[in-house]
């Protein structure tokens, strides 16, 4: 299957030596990036699952949400999280929109799964500790860097995680190790940030992928990340796009983004 390969081609598992731990986030991101560039290419064994596909291929599914499909590889993300029937799945902050939600919820109740929904994590997470079996969290933690919630949030989820349970993320990625103090307005953060802020709480890096990078995404954009797809803001501060400015940066895509799967020991 198409798919199925371009999971098994995307996938990065992490070989038997352990990732060194990072330093503190907070004067910036100091994670062990030669540790983490031994992640090797290792297949993930294929999970041929078609309650996943047919939620997936729902038609009831609203139109905007099936046209992201394209760009954000719902299945071969799912798959490489590890998600599979049964699950107590956590998602934090799904949002108005709720794209992850749409698919989440439905194959939690067609596969005798648990899904929660969790708006404020530090208000609680909505299962009892030790009993979710993944935390889903896309697309926050540039907001979560700018009010110091990243660390209290990590600890949430790492306590709600029983042991061997997974964090999976999905989030706008800046190049490199830049300040994330400086790149978070615009939506973006360093895999190294992200990286730093789960070993801290203690969870380790279980396996990267590039299925959702986008390398058209120069993360250089007036409006930040929510200058191309879907949200595609064209004015403010004083400055308004032309016709040929917004067709360039519709013909980015979706953004650069890290998929990274980490894992709660035990």
């Amino acid at each position: 299957m198409r798919l199925l390969a371009l999971v098994l081609s995307t996938a990065l598992i992490l070989p038997a030596t352990a990732l060194a731990r990072s330093g503190a986030i907070a004067g910036g991101p100091t994670a062990d990036r030669a540790a983490h560039a031994r992640l090797a290419m290792v297949p993930p064994v294929p999970q041929e699952d078609e309650t996943l596909r047919a939620v997936i291929a729902d038609p009831s599914r609203p139109a905007a949400d099936t046209a992201r499909d394209a760009a954000r590889h719902p299945f071969e993300t799912l798959t490489f999280w590890g998600l599979t029937p049964g699950l107590t799945v956590v998602e934090i902050e799904p949002g108005s929109a709720g794209w992850w939600r749409g698919i989440l919820e439905p194959y939690a109740r067609n596969s005798g799964g648990t899904y929660v929904a969790v708006n404020r994590p530090a208000d609680g997470m909505g299962v009892a500790d030790g009993s979710a079996d993944m935390v889903v969290v896309a697309r926050a933690f540039h907001n979560w860097a700018r009010d110091g919630r990243t660390a209290p949030y990590m600890a949430a989820f790492f306590q709600a995680l029983k042991p061997g349970g997974v964090l999976a993320v999905e989030q706008h990625r800046s190049p490199g190790d830049l300040d994330v103090s400086v790149t978070a307005p615009t939506g973006y953060v360093s895999e190294a940030y992200v990286i730093a802020a789960a070993e801290q709480a203690g969870f380790v890096l279980d396996g990267r992928s590039e299925l959702n990078a986008n390398p058209r995404d120069d993360h250089d954009h007036p409006f930040g990340v929510w200058t191309l797809p879907p949200v595609r803001r064209s004015s403010g501060q004083g400055q308004t796009l032309t016709p040929d400015e917004r067709a360039r940066y519709d013909a980015v895509g979706e953004s650069d983004r890290m998929t990274l799967r980490f894992r709660k020991p035990g």
